[in-house]
């Protein structure tokens, strides 16, 4: 699918979607509790929360859309937690299958949450991956799943076999891998039947999202001690439902159209934003107000305006994410932005620091590549054109955003990427004045 967009600014009010990094989280624990479970939830169409969804379908949840009776708001409270949702019914670990078939999609998450899952539960696994997902590194967290009891087979480069049942112990990992490992087996280790400690080397990339992690296993009843670096598991035990549980607003997908309020003419209001949230992300408010946004908050209301758009340096190492839409809004901001510690970004669903910088360039702007970053020299427009989004979600979108400040028309091809994380971007960027054609491929 091809999406043509004219140039122009962004004005308007969104209520912005649930984090998929948090609805991972609750998803999993909801389906290992032991009963039901109502997760309070705007609706998602995203393609990586589906295959969390049918992961845990094939070990044996039931996950349905449902909805609470609207009982109000307290008077003054703002915004509310929305009324539909999820409920799940969990796996009975009495009764588990013995092979299952976990089609994971191009969903690091999801395939990095479930393989240390399915291997405390002792179900022989069968992970089928897509895209870029096989390519992604696996070392040391399959090292540790081996050490630990496990045999990991490939018959075919997409699919991942496990056969055993993950021991108790004690557990190494260094803190500059992805935050997902250690989130993987934070989640499988109170499974096992004895305790185990995770010892977690080094600086710590991504440390919000571990933090996260563990306020979603605390409201289940399954909190790890962290002593120093350190987490002590406790196992033996079953997560707790705490009846129902509300996942928060996504501040990564919000940062598209956060990005987008700081472009020329920008003006965005995004409601449903968590502004005490765990999720890394929300950084973002800071460094656009280090740029020269003007952002202001009113309740769970967050404006972004444009500002002087100043070039700032950037270390991206807690905040990868954010480096492609973050690289539009330095493409227009005077100086000369720097962007740091971003190596892995080479290893997402498309070579990030290479994607946004040939498109970025493709459109006008003047991007350097480095090894692990960015140089990225503002001029005061963008051209516009025509660029390939990768395969990749946030590629398509951050050349969405680059737009506002184009002459001319942006049209991506390979804009069917959004779906994977934002199956509506494209309808609400035309609620916000702009003007968008997609064309379906022939």
């Amino acid at each position: 699918m091809k999406a043509k967009v004219l140039p122009g600014p962004l004005a308007g009010s969104l209520t912005i979607l649930p984090s998929k990094s948090h609805l991972h989280r609750l998803l999993i624990c909801a389906a290992l509790a032991d009963k039901e479970t109502f997760i309070s939830s705007a609706p998602t169409e995203a393609e990586d929360v589906a295959a969390t969804m049918a992961c845990l379908t094939a070990l044996g949840a039931t996950i349905r859309p449902y909805s609470l009776p609207r009982e109000g708001c307290p008077e003054g409270a703002g915004w509310c937690p929305p009324t539909e949702g999820w409920l799940i019914t969990p796996i009975d670990h009495n009764n588990l299958p013995t092979h299952a078939v976990l089609p994971c999609r191009e969903s690091g998450s999801t395939f990095r949450f479930m393989l240390p899952l399915v291997c405390a539960l002792g179900v022989s696994g069968e992970f089928h991956m897509a895209g870029r997902l096989p390519e992604r590194p696996l070392a040391p967290l399959d090292e540790e799943l081996t050490r630990q009891g496990i045999t990991l087979t490939r018959p075919e480069p997409k699919i991942l076999c496990t056969e055993g049942k993950l021991q108790a112990g004690d557990f190494l990992l260094p803190g500059n891998v992805s935050s997902q490992y250690i989130t993987g087996l934070l989640m499988a280790l109170p499974l096992l039947t004895g305790d185990s400690t995770l010892t977690v080397e080094g600086r710590v990339e991504s440390a919000d999202y571990i933090h996260m992690t563990r306020e979603a296993t605390a409201a289940f009843g399954r909190t790890p001690t962290l002593i120093e670096n350190r987490y002590e598991i406790q196992g033996g035990g079953q997560y707790q439902s705490p009846g129902t549980v509300n996942s928060e607003g996504d501040w990564s997908n919000a940062a598209f159209w956060l990005c987008a309020g700081a472009m020329p003419g920008g003006n965005i209001a995004l409601q449903g934003l968590d502004p005490q949230s765990r999720q890394g992300d929300k950084a973002l408010v800071d460094i656009l107000a280090k740029m020269g946004a003007k952002i202001t908050w009113t309740d769970s209301v967050v404006t972004v305006q444009e500002g002087t758009r100043s070039a700032l340096q950037i270390d991206a190492a807690a905040i990868p994410d954010l480096i492609p839409v973050l690289s539009a809004v330095a493409a227009v901001s005077r100086g000369y932005t720097v962007i740091k510690n971003a190596a892995r970004l080479r290893l997402k669903e498309s070579d990030r620091l290479a994607a946004t910088a040939t498109v970025l360039n493709t459109l006008g702007a003047k991007i350097q590549e480095t090894p692990d970053g960015l140089k990225i020299e503002g001029v005061p427009f963008l051209t516009g054109g025509t660029v390939d989004a990768w395969g990749d979600h946030r590629i398509a979108m951050m050349a969405a955003i680059a737009s506002t400040a184009c002459k001319h028309p942006v049209t991506i091809t390979g804009a069917e990427a959004v779906r994977k994380s934002y199956p509506q971007f494209w309808q609400e960027l035309a609620a916000l004045g702009k003007e968008v054609h997609l064309i379906e491929n022939l």
